[in-house]
């Protein structure tokens, strides 16, 4: 039985490099983005139950 050779595996995967652009907005700055928007959203949220 073969592995197909476009399986991704852990040894054949390379780190994140730091001087691509893309790289850094997609692992670094979407997720610190995604986080904040869910804080700022779930305190407006709780806000807005409070003034009813």
């Amino acid at each position: 039985m073969q592995i197909p050779t476009d399986i991704p595996k852990p040894q054949n995967n390379s780190p994140i490099d730091p001087s691509s652009p893309l790289e850094l907005i997609i692992f670094i700055a979407l997720p610190i983005l995604l986080i904040v928007v869910y804080f700022v959203n779930r305190k407006r949220v709780r806000n807005k139950r409070k003034k009813k």
